[in-house]
Formats: C-alpha cells, sequence, structure tokens
C-alpha cells in the first residue's frame, strides 16, 4: 500500500507547473481566474489528451490552455443540448408507460411483484419509489395523501410522475409481460423491446453524467446501446461504430427525439454546435467518416 503525501498546492504553483510541463497561455492573468472557478482537476480532463508523455504529464509541442478551456467550454454546452433532449424522450417514455401499463393491470401495476421478470429489482425499484415519493413535495401528491391512505401508493399516473429516470427505466426492463413492453417501443419508432432497454439504460447512464456535470466528450461509456439494422424512420446506415461511444447515444437521442417531436431541432443545434468548436475532435466521440450524410442526419455540411 502506498501513502498519498501530496499537498495542495496554490493557483500560483499549478500556473507554474502548467508552464514547465509546456503548456502556453495567450493571457495568464485569463488562465488565473478560470482555475479559480473551474478546478484543476476538472480542466485536467480536457488537456489530458494533449498530453505527450502520460506519465509525467509533458505536453506535445504548441499546446494551449485556451484549447483547454474551448473543450470545457463545448462538453459543458454538449451537456445542456443533451440534457434537454433526454428530458423530453424521459417524459414521453415515463407518459407512455404510465398510460399502458395502468391500462392492461391497473392503477398500481408498479407494486405487484407477479407482473416483473426480477423479484430483487422489483424490490429495490418499489424502494426507491417510496424514498421518492417521502421526498416529493409536489401539490398532486400532498393532496392525495391527505385525502386517501389505503393503498399506501398513488395510482400510477401521480407516483411514476416523480420516480428517477433511472427508476422508471428498471421497471420497463424489469417487466415480464413482453407483448405490452413491446407496444411501448413501437409508440417510440422501434420495432420490439430489447432495443428500447437497451437505449434506455444506455440514455439513463448518460444523463447521470451529465446531471453529476462530468465529462461526456471523449469519454467510454459501460451500457451500449443495441443498434438495429434499420428502422421504420430514417436511421444510420454504417453501424461499424464504437457503441461505447457518445455518437452511438447522440443517434439514439436524435431518433428518439424525431419519433417524439417530429419537428425538433436537436440535430440542428448539435451541427451548430460542432460548427462552432472545430477544434473538437469528433472522432473522439465515435463519430465515422462522412456522419453527416447518413439517413438520420441529412446535412449538408
Amino acid at each position: 500500500m502506498v501513502t498519498y503525501t501530496k499537498q495542495p498546492i496554490s493557483i500560483a504553483n499549478q500556473m507554474e507547473m502548467l508552464k514547465n510541463r509546456g503548456l502556453l497561455f495567450d493571457n495568464e492573468q485569463a488562465a488565473i481566474e478560470y482555475l479559480k472557478v473551474i478546478s484543476y482537476f476538472r480542466l485536467a480532463n480536457y488537456w489530458k489528451p494533449m498530453e505527450r508523455d502520460k506519465v509525467n504529464h509533458i505536453f506535445k509541442p504548441n499546446s494551449k490552455f485556451e484549447n483547454v478551456v474551448a473543450l470545457y467550454n463545448f462538453d459543458k454546452e454538449l451537456r445542456s443540448l443533451l440534457f434537454s433532449a433526454i428530458q423530453n424522450i424521459e417524459i414521453a417514455l415515463r407518459t407512455k408507460v404510465i398510460q399502458i401499463v395502468s391500462s392492461q393491470y391497473g392503477a398500481f401495476w408498479f407494486a405487484d411483484k407477479s407482473l416483473f421478470s426480477n423479484i430483487s429489482i422489483f424490490s429495490n425499484c418499489l424502494t426507491s419509489i417510496k424514498d421518492e415519493l417521502k421526498r416529493s413535495k409536489e401539490d398532486f401528491l400532498v393532496e392525495h395523501f391527505a385525502k386517501y391512505d389505503n393503498p399506501p401508493y398513488p395510482p400510477a399516473w401521480k407516483t411514476l410522475e416523480v420516480s428517477s429516470f433511472g427508476t422508471l427505466s428498471k421497471l420497463y426492463c424489469n417487466l415480464s409481460d413482453n407483448i405490452v413492453k413491446k407496444c411501448i417501443a413501437r409508440e417510440l419508432g422501434l420495432p420490439q423491446h430489447l432495443y428500447l432497454e437497451s437505449w434506455i439504460k444506455s440514455l439513463s447512464v448518460l444523463r447521470n453524467c451529465i446531471a453529476h456535470h462530468a465529462r461526456i466528450w471523449n469519454r467510454k461509456y459501460p451500457w451500449k446501446p443495441q443498434l438495429p439494422k434499420k428502422l421504420q424512420n430514417p436511421w444510420i446506415q454504417d453501424k461499424n461504430i464504437s457503441q461505447e461511444r457518445l455518437y452511438a447515444q447522440l443517434c439514439c437521442v436524435a431518433y428518439l427525439m424525431d419519433a417524439i417531436h417530429p419537428n425538433n431541432n436537436f440535430k440542428q443545434k448539435l451541427k451548430a454546435l460542432l460548427l462552432e468548436y472545430p477544434i473538437v475532435d469528433v472522432a473522439a466521440m465515435g463519430f465515422p467518416r462522412g456522419w453527416y450524410i447518413e439517413p438520420l442526419w441529412n446535412w449538408n455540411i
């Protein structure tokens, strides 16, 4: 076991260390101001690709602090764009799960363990739902509990409005009725439930990264969305892409947004963001060559 002995260093010393390692600055005072409000190790996520020596952290020639900041700002704007899109997808999925499953199995299906494949996952979901109900101060829940005390939960159309995306995705994936799950998937333009399961699992992880302000550019993700060969709406033809990189998830987001809100501007905003930051290496996010001529994207760049 090795004991950590390094001590905190001042911003001035951080600057000196970066300069000694070969990082260039157009405006050192501006860099100091950035380091006052964005921590050293948060920015380190964006300068690591600029290092030629990963052990001693020596930078490649002509590496500039301003390019680090540009990458950071791009990633921040991309998180914001994706958060908004995933929010739309989450709300649509939540609505369809509530409507379709409740129509088939009644108001309190989420508390009926006979409807689920894995009892352990069911129990964990129900515990999460209980906690979320206790924390929520939504008026419609306060009014419900003031009027009713049996059953112990409000109906699905109230309860699941305050459940997390993670809980919602687990409920859907754990349902044992594949016909109902397929019906929900088809409402979102997917031919079967297995595709939707993999997509919402991966998007749930991505949403958690975004919610915690983690880097999403140049990252590998643990959940890989399945990519169908073809779909009923415009889709990608090149499937020889990395499913653990962001591009695969961007394709899923764009497809679902088109299914939910046909007149959405997600793809236009993504295009504008990439054009605003030409320094960004899209290959680091898994974008293949010629991605923009895919039927899904259909852009003239």
